[in-house]
């Protein structure tokens, strides 16, 4: 560590002061000081004063994210398209203590007072939810637009250049160790079909249909007749574009609408493949029993969503991924979506977590955006192509460490005599 001035604490002797267990990695500051592992192959580097703002009135990921992304933190030894193996370190080893109130005091002051002044954030940030609120309650028609245009409605290239051929951008299924991400992603469309029972001539809904993946691939492989609603304009234009391309216009539509001005009914089976993390907790009640007067009798519901590994934690996703990826995202246990669908009216018949596939879908994605990054930026901002390296492979690392799972819960609505039409054993392993 380098002193300046040997009566005030540097920039890197706060930091240390600030950490339980040391650094893992070179830590550098504007100031000239210095601190953690000089061997670190990875080198963190405070350029600038406001960037020192950020992290002192956000402490924690938001303020870390707004001076990443504003460009006032650089970090070298990790392709910002995959900073995995830096964040698996900070993830594991960085542990913040709380000073004593004359520490923390000296710290404060050495640092400047004028710090404590929070700067404006980049403008990839999302607007935080007081202000939302001011604007709208939260999962209201508008609100949730405007949320879902902040996600999604970026760049269809740049979701290209992601997600790969297939557009799909929830958790894949790898049927085997060495599958390719596109290998995955059909076997996580087909085991939906397979767990829905689909035949030809039936009539499948499919909610926040994202680019048209699960319709397009029942209407091809199984025969139905596939409806698919998306809040996402692009998403919207992009799955019409290709079920035209794809001859598939008599059996797929892709409609560019709120779930709730669906029309139809009688609904054979109906899919919701990354909806529910979209809708709110306090909804999930409205929301299922939309879905079952939705189907018809002896009609299936899969729902396919990232859970809480229990049912008590707090739902919100947390400040970073509510301002920069989903706002107003919500998430909880398993327990809570099983119990909701069973109280609705309709049975429960299987529940399967796949969180592990969902770490291998984000490392795949991460190594689709180095490999084009140097095309992705003519999509978007450097700033959202960094909000995304750090989300994927933060992800990553919360599921593959059971901070977050992947369930599906496979429902049926059964005819008044408890009639399910399900087989003794299930047909969709095989």
């Amino acid at each position: 560590m380098t002193l300046l001035d040997p009566e005030r604490i540097t920039i890197a002797g706060a930091l240390e002061r600030l950490m339980r267990h040391g650094i893992p990695f070179r830590f550098e500051a504007y100031d000239g000081s210095t601190t953690g592992d000089p061997a670190s192959p990875y080198t963190v580097r405070l350029l600038n004063q406001r960037g020192l703002a950020y992290l002192v009135t956000a402490p924690g990921d938001l303020g870390f994210a707004r001076a990443y992304v504003a460009g006032d933190l650089e970090i070298d030894g990790v392709h910002p398209g995959d900073p995995y193996p830096l964040m698996t370190k900070i993830l594991s080893k960085l542990s913040f203590k709380l000073p004593a109130p004359a520490e923390l005091v000296k710290i404060v002051r050495g640092l400047g007072v004028g710090n404590l002044v929070p700067p404006a954030p980049p403008a990839e940030e999302h607007l935080p939810r007081w202000r939302r609120t001011l604007e709208g309650l939260r999962h209201t028609k508008v609100r949730d637009a405007d949320a879902i245009h902040h996600h999604y409605d970026v760049s269809n290239r740049f979701y290209e250049l992601v997600l790969g051929p297939s557009m799909a951008y929830t958790c894949a299924v790898y049927p085997t160790a060495d599958a390719t991400l596109e290998q995955a992603q059909a076997e996580k469309f087909d085991l939906v079909c397979r767990k829905l029972d689909l035949q030809p001539g039936q009539r499948l809904l499919d909610v926040g249909c994202g680019w048209g993946g699960m319709v397009m691939h029942a209407a091809e492989h199984y025969g139905v007749k596939a409806l698919g609603v998306t809040l996402s304009q692009e998403q919207a234009e992009w799955a019409q574009k290709a079920i035209k391309e794809r001859g598939l216009e008599h059996l797929a539509e892709v409609r560019f609408s709120d779930y709730r001005d669906v029309l139809e009914s009688g609904f054979d089976a109906i899919s919701s493949i990354g909806m529910t993390e979209h809708i709110g907790v306090r909804n999930y009640p409205a929301y299922f029993s939309f879905l079952r007067d939705k189907l018809a009798v002896g009609g299936r519901l899969l729902n396919h969503c990232i859970t809480r590994k229990d049912n008590v934690s707090p739902t919100s996703a947390g400040a970073f991924i509510d301002r920069y990826v989903f706002p107003d995202g919500e998430l909880a246990g398993s327990g809570t979506i099983v119990s909701t669908v069973q109280d609705v009216g309709l049975e429960v018949r299987h529940t399967e977590n796949i969180r592990e596939h969902y770490a291998r879908t984000l490392e795949a994605w991460c190594d689709n955006l180095v490999r084009s990054w140097d095309e992705a930026l003519g999509e978007v901002t450097l700033g959202r192509a960094k909000i995304w390296g750090l989300y994927m492979a933060g992800s990553r690392i919360a599921f593959e460490r059971d901070e977050i799972e992947l369930h599906h819960v496979l429902a049926v609505k059964n005819a008044p005599d408890g009639t399910s039409g399900f087989p003794l054993r299930p047909t969709w392993l095989s």
